[in-house]
């Protein structure tokens, strides 16, 4: 039993912020101002000028591609492709992998606004297969020995550039496949394993997992599946099969379906293809991609919705946007669920009509407030593709949230780096001032909304009596901050069912592993 005694950010209906919160055996059992004598001689943690909030929850996170990259090279705080040279260089000789990957290279963010291409790569890494994402996931630049070995693949698909080596749109979810399709079980269960400390470490508690992007027999779905069975009393995760295929989610008892790639209506901004009303400003003829009719979106919608599935898909693009909002409007038509949780991921240039709808018919929307004056892709270049009265349209927390629609926060990682404090800081200090939440508001969205949004609002996301008790320690109590400060937070400590994560990490994580492969060799 535990009993903390200063600042505890409840996030319960009313936002309550109380003095006591008492633990004991992994749930709360006392939330007030005046502890009872019956827990006077319980060990008391001070918190002092700290505060206790909810565990973090990521609503959108490629766990399995995030630990992949992570596990490779992150360039996306070069500011020059000759950093980025250099980077590799120092890379590849402490580099295990059979294929070198890095991720994070963005054309906006480097002085010479460019990708690297084939050639340059090959300067610098001629004799090993490598792989360099974009930032924003959609594109990747490959060099000679990885091109050789994936050409015949990728050479008839849309998106295939060979002579600077970058793949798009359908050749880069091919190459991805075969990255992917590479790695062996041992490599990935690792890989996760670091990961999953390193989103402990900034205070997330619970990822939404979107999973599905080439592994063999959808692998990383079922190990995936199988994690988030295993750390149930610890670190939680919620698996999105990314297919439109329901039977994907149903053979595994999966109870949701959705994310990108498979379930992804458009591209996004940084290749210009993400699909919209009216042209790209720079482009009169380019109105980006929706990578499926009307009917093909709706039929999905209709069936997992029939099914009792949760539904998520990707859209980023205004267009997108309306034909996901249309297609869950026209699934509920059909079939009616009271609280069925569907979601449009990203959103990030919604219509008035579609949150209109959204509104009407409870569709919820994790958002990536890290895209709001994100250094991959700024403003100036978003300014250049839309327009500047499209662009200071992004992302409009304030008009959604006024709506009663439900805003939860995500990363996209491996897109952008899983930090909720982050998250926190972007969604109170939007680059449109007007469209800011307010901190109480943010640290909702960062928390409760998460737990919410995967059915887990009766045993997470709020410090409340009967729950577990799944708690961030932060390193002062932003209610009393001022929003622009609120990048000083830290996360001093992450609490699972009662017990610091450092603490119980050990003991479950080898479990995992050994559970995770007597049943992959069965």
């Amino acid at each position: 039993m535990n009993v903390y005694e200063g600042s505890i950010l409840t996030v319960d209906h009313a936002d309550t912020v109380a003095r006591y919160l008492v633990e004991d055996a992994g749930r709360i059992v006392f939330i007030g101002d005046d502890l009872p004598k019956q827990y006077e001689n319980a060990q008391v943690v001070r918190l002092g000028d700290k505060a206790l909030c909810p565990a973090f929850v990521d609503t959108h996170e490629h766990l399995a591609s995030f630990a992949t990259f992570n596990a490779g090279l992150n360039v996306m705080d070069a500011r020059s492709n000759e950093e980025i040279k250099q980077l590799i260089s120092d890379f590849l000789p402490r580099c295990k992998m059979k294929i070198v990957i890095a991720f994070g290279a963005s054309p906006y963010s480097v002085s010479e606004g460019r990708l690297l291409n084939r050639e340059e790569l090959d300067a610098v890494c001629p004799d090993r297969p490598f792989f360099m994402v974009k930032y924003d996931g959609h594109a990747c630049i490959v060099n000679t020995a990885l091109l050789n070995k994936v050409k015949e693949r990728v050479s008839m698909l849309r998106g295939y550039h060979p002579d600077t080596g970058e793949m798009n749109q359908e050749a880069f979810f091919a190459v991805s496949d075969y990255i992917t399709s590479s790695l062996s079980i041992p490599d990935l269960v690792r890989n996760i394993q670091k990961a999953i400390d390193y989103l402990a470490s900034k205070g997330i508690g619970m990822v939404h997992s979107v999973s599905g992007v080439g592994f063999a027999g959808d692998l990383d779905i079922s190990l995936e599946n199988w994690l988030s069975k295993s750390v149930q009393q610890g670190f939680s995760i919620r698996v999105f099969p990314q297919s439109m295929d329901i039977e994907t989610a149903l053979k595994r008892g999966l109870p949701r379906i959705g994310g990108c790639f498979r379930c992804a209506l458009d591209g996004c901004f940084g290749s210009s293809d993400a699909a919209l009303n009216a042209p790209y400003y720079n482009d009169p003829s380019n109105y980006g991609v929706l990578y499926y009719t009307d009917e093909t979106v709706i039929d999905f919608c209709k069936r997992a919705n029939r099914a009792g599935l949760q539904i998520e898909m990707h859209a980023i693009g205004d267009a997108a946007f309306d034909q996901a909002a249309r297609a869950l409007k026209a699934a509920l038509d059909d079939y009616p669920r009271d609280d069925h949780r569907h979601g449009i991921i990203h959103a990030c240039l919604p219509t008035e009509k579609g949150l209109n709808t959204c509104s009407e018919y409870g569709i919820h929307l994790p958002m990536q407030t890290s895209f709001i004056d994100w250094p991959q892709e700024p403003d100036d270049y978003l300014n250049s593709i839309l327009g500047s009265e499209r662009a200071v349209m992004l992302n409009p927390l304030r008009t959604m949230w006024d709506k009663g629609i439900v805003l939860s926060a995500g990363s996209d990682a491996p897109c952008t780096d899983p930090n909720p404090i982050v998250w926190l800081y972007k969604a109170c200090n939007h680059s449109t001032p007007e469209e800011s939440l307010t901190i109480r508001e943010a640290l909702r969205m960062c928390t409760y909304n998460g737990a919410w949004a995967s059915f887990d609002n009766v045993e997470r996301g709020s410090l409340e009596v009967g729950k577990l008790a799944d708690m961030c320690v932060l390193s002062e109590n932003p209610y009393t901050m001022n929003a622009k400060d609120l990048l000083q937070l830290n996360v001093e400590d992450l609490i699972l069912s009662g017990t610091s994560y450092q603490k119980q990490k050990q003991s479950w994580i080898t479990a995992i592993a050994r559970g995770v492969l007597s049943r992959a060799k069965g």
